[in-house]
């Protein structure tokens, strides 16, 4: 069902503001991502050779995360009509199915033009920094309230 969310106009953004978005990940998170990506190494879809891996078990891609990272921008803040200019990660740890994270956002810096430095990090469901990092961001010039589009779902094809 569509729902409706309100962007952030770049005036009404302030250092210090937050906001985070959760997400549970999932066997289909792995191999929706692999198929689109095209990354099939067997740490994150063969158990017996992520068994063997110093992980131990099978490990989301590390860009998932960072997929994660784009969603809470586009859908929470600043929200729709943002537009990515960059981002730099570090990943702490590995994420695993069945982990619960929140991406949390900080607004660091109100640069000129309507861009924005943002704090991005991942915590698994112990509080644990999954992944660290900071991302440039042209905020929409006006708020807005956006009717956003059902995600589409898909069957999963063997």
């Amino acid at each position: 069902m569509p729902s409706v969310v309100h962007s952030i106009a770049y005036d009404d953004l302030s250092v210090g503001q937050i906001a985070s978005r959760p997400h549970k990940v999932s066997e289909t998170d792995l191999l929706m991502f692999a198929a689109v990506s095209g990354d099939n190494n067997p740490v994150h879809l063969d158990s017996e050779f992520a068994a063997n891996s110093r992980f131990k078990e099978r490990i989301a891609h590390g860009m998932l995360t960072g997929a994660l990272i784009s969603a809470a921008i586009a859908c929470t803040m600043p929200g729709p009509g943002s537009v990515y200019l960059g981002q730099q990660l570090s990943f702490l740890r590995p994420v695993k199915i069945g982990d619960e994270l929140e991406v949390q956002l900080e607004i660091l810096e109100k640069l000129p033009k309507n861009q924005v430095r943002i704090l991005t990090r991942v915590v698994n469901q112990q509080g644990k920094a999954v992944v660290d990092g900071e991302a440039t961001v042209l905020a929409p010039a006006e708020s807005q309230a956006v009717t956003m589009p059902a995600l589409p779902a898909f069957a999963l094809q063997q």
